[in-house]
């Protein structure tokens, strides 16, 4: 890692996670493969800023901490790399335990709680629809495909579109990263 610090996948310690390391892991892991069109790849950091923007509009209650723990629901590949999903289910329970264990330092490392399931349920759903729109809107599939693989994800709130529709632009890796310290900041911060 970039801190110097080693991270021991298998047995991870808070205080050997770095929030910097995360933005920059996350700014350089690509999205889709790297499939997408333009000059700049969609990286998972800017996917999880979608994934804790689409969990706003989905329930607007939400405070700093659930917010943050929508943020930070993919951190772990910073370390890992961004492993696609058949493979992740091909390997079952061996790659999810590592991801577990990891975001479990992260989570204590921000000062976060394992969360409830409802926040459980309501990062996956939200990270279902960045998939969806991320899928249609960046990476060539046809809405018909998205609907098969993802499933139609229910109609966002109008006002909050603008925002995340801006969120599905990908960004030179300087400005994702940037952008996901000072969304993590902020959350922590309380705003």
């Amino acid at each position: 890692m970039l801190s110097g610090r080693r991270l021991d996948l298998l047995d991870p310690s808070a205080l050997d996670v770095e929030i910097a390391d995360i933005a920059h892991g996350l700014a350089r892991v690509a999205r889709w493969n790297g499939q997408t069109a333009g000059p700049h790849v969609f990286s998972v950091a800017q996917h999880s800023l979608l994934v804790e923007a689409i969990g706003g509009a989905l329930d607007p209650r939400l405070g700093p901490p659930e917010r943050l723990e929508l943020l930070l629901h993919d951190a772990p590949e910073y370390v890992i790399g961004d492993i696609i999903s058949p493979l992740k289910n091909a390997i079952g329970d061996a790659y999810r335990s590592v991801e577990r264990r990891l975001l479990g330092a992260i989570r204590q490392r921000v000062g976060l709680a394992a969360p409830a399931p409802t926040l459980t349920r309501l990062v996956k759903r939200a990270d279902r629809i960045a998939a969806y729109l991320e899928a249609t809107r960046l990476a060539g599939f046809s809405m018909a495909e998205a609907d098969q693989i993802f499933g139609r994800p229910p109609a966002l709130p109008a006002e909050t579109m603008p925002a995340i529709e801006a969120l599905l632009t990908p960004r030179p890796t300087a400005e994702a990263e940037a952008a996901y310290l000072a969304r993590l900041g902020a959350l922590q911060a309380g705003a």
